[in-house]
């Protein structure tokens, strides 16, 4: 799947009952206390791993919860980890979680986590919070790998080491397609059902289903590069994939983070979702009719398609999702067979650069969009015919 924004906004509505504004703290005192001030305190404790120190500032209904949230977050390789109360008026706070993993994230990664805070004496405790992250949801393991970090939840030592494998391996290939100057390292999360997926995407789990994976991206404020931060999967469906089919799903999304930095809002999908297949299917040996058979089926039936696939058509949701990658990947197969791989990815870097698809293949292949769309159908008349 492609790379996605995170739908969680970056800011988050923290909801506290009136019973428990300044005022109307426990004895009826008054909490003095900035709500900011705790959740410095709160980070703090993260990063010097002091246990008694984050469920201090937890409400004691919640600390057998959290106490599990913070051996998972001992866990993680935390290079930082901050709170920012951004607007706290009558009952409604607003708080950023920004944090980075050593070794994993260039900048750091910014989570909208919902909490509910209770006064204790002048002070306040978080009370509550919804699961915004996968360390959230049960007791994480970790595995690191050569070149990736995978992190579960209800998932075996033994199927994550299979994660890294397959991670580690899909570093290799996509660097032998676009070289070594991205940062080899992908984190992937494994939540424990395809429901605990979309709670991760903050989406309904029906917009997944059927879907192997995704890796999630965020814009940076007015920056048109998409940065691919996880790879999230949904193991009901990655489950049921063959061992050959798991390992392209991984290429493909190990692409995504490898191009981050070359994909901006201008690259169209067939084109990111076409070059990802095309890493992930390469040297695999499997035959167009193999890897489009939805597509096939279609100009068996006389409804060979005008147009390279349109953005919408890559909707989780969207009927003719299977042609439209299978589209997207002949596409990318096309420029290989006729003009090289390496003429593929120099398309792919000039499209990023900005300027538009049509100046980019006149750049780089020597021929407008239109002409490349002609071409492309009678390629996939004829390879799939």
């Amino acid at each position: 799947m492609g790379v996605r924004t995170r739908a969680a906004a970056l800011l988050c509505c923290v909801a506290v009952p009136a019973a428990l504004l300044a005022g109307c703290g426990g004895g009826g005192g008054t909490v003095r206390e900035d709500p900011q001030r705790m959740l410095n305190r709160h980070a703090a404790a993260v990063l010097k791993h002091d246990e008694a120190a984050f469920l201090a500032d937890v409400a004691p209904a919640q600390r057998a919860a959290q106490r599990t949230v913070y051996r998972n977050l001992a866990r993680l390789p935390l290079a930082s980890w901050s709170y920012r109360l951004v607007r706290r008026t009558g009952t409604t706070a607003k708080v950023q979680l920004s944090y980075r993993l050593t070794g994993y994230d260039s900048a750091p990664v910014t989570s909208a986590p919902a909490l509910t805070l209770a006064p204790d004496g002048g002070r306040w405790d978080i009370a509550g919070g919804s699961p915004a992250e996968l360390w959230d949801q049960g007791t994480l393991r970790v595995v690191r790998g050569t070149h990736s970090l995978v992190l579960g939840v209800g998932a075996s030592q033994a199927s994550l080491k299979a994660y890294a494998a397959d991670v580690d391996r899909a570093v290799t290939t996509v660097s032998g397609v676009w070289g070594d100057g991205w940062a080899r390292r992908v984190v992937v999360e494994v939540p424990g059902s395809l429901r605990d997926m979309a709670a991760l995407l903050d989406a309904a789990p029906t917009a997944y289903q059927g879907i192997a994976a995704v890796t999630t991206a965020e814009l940076r404020g007015s920056s048109a590069s998409v940065p691919a931060d996880r790879v999230v999967v949904n193991p009901e469906a990655f489950g049921e994939l063959s061992v050959l089919g798991r390992r392209v799903v991984l290429t493909h999304e190990t692409t995504h983070v490898a191009t981050r930095a070359a994909t901006n809002s201008g690259t169209p999908l067939w084109l990111s979702e076409g070059f990802a297949d095309w890493v992930g299917y390469r040297g695999t040996g499997r035959t167009a009719r193999q890897v489009a058979p939805e597509l096939a089926r279609d100009v068996a039936a006389g409804r060979t398609p005008q147009a390279l696939p349109a953005n919408a058509d890559f909707g989780t949701t969207a009927t003719g999702l299977a042609q439209a990658y299978e589209g997207g990947w002949l596409a990318c197969r096309l420029v290989e067979a006729d003009w090289g791989a390496a003429k593929l990815v120099a398309l792919y870097r000039a499209v990023g650069t900005g300027g538009g698809t049509d100046a980019a293949m006149r750049s780089t292949l020597g021929i407008g969009l239109d002409d490349f769309t002609a071409r492309w159908r009678a390629y996939v008349q004829r390879e799939l015919a």
